[in-house]
């Protein structure tokens, strides 16, 4: 199914040089008085190689239709992160295909699997995801929310700066997009 390039939107799969990529991010660029142009950055599906490449508005981009399939984590063996669906079968993934996203996995956490030729081609996470402080320092008591921030480190191994008030111990909302703290839980 062919778009045009401004239809591209991140998260979407497209065919592009014969392999499938993920499209990381889009932006729609007008360079003074140039032809405007999109710019979209790229993963390569198969190597997990990350690229930026320019494509004229018109231009007709192939889009890949994946399924998704929502599948529960399980646990983790060294690089490999296995999953389940609500057949009770199971689906191994590499830790290169999932990227950064395993900062934010968590028992029984419930994620979007995209499968294209019966092959898992990527995954999408939650918008946020609750995770407990395991280590920062010590929380003053009558600070109130401001700029100022301390390194918290998560449960999974994540560390995002929180707000002064923040313990050990306590749970957290993250945001899987910037990996961002969002509010105590």
């Amino acid at each position: 199914m062919s778009i045009p390039a401004t239809q591209m939107r991140p998260g979407m799969i497209i065919k592009f040089k014969d392999e499938l990529h993920l499209v990381f991010s889009v932006e729609h660029r007008t360079p003074g008085n140039l032809r405007a142009f999109i710019q979209a950055k790229l993963r390569n599906v198969r190597t997990g190689a990350m690229f930026v490449e320019r494509f004229r508005s018109p231009d007709p981009i192939d889009r890949v239709i994946v399924d998704e399939v929502k599948m529960e984590y399980l646990y983790n063996d060294g690089d490999d992160y296995y999953f389940m669906d609500e057949n009770f079968e199971q689906t191994m993934l590499k830790r290169e295909m999932l990227g950064d996203a395993v900062d934010y996995l968590l028992p029984n956490l419930t994620i979007a699997v995209s499968f294209h030729d019966g092959k898992p081609v990527g995954i999408e996470l939650p918008l946020v995801v609750e995770m407990t402080v395991v280590e920062t320092e010590p929380g003053i008591k009558s600070a109130t929310a401001s700029s100022v921030t301390k390194p918290a480190k998560l449960e999974t191994g994540l560390v995002v700066q929180v707000p002064p008030f923040i313990n050990e111990g306590e749970k957290i909302r993250v945001d899987t997009a910037e990996g961002a703290y969002m509010s105590r839980a």
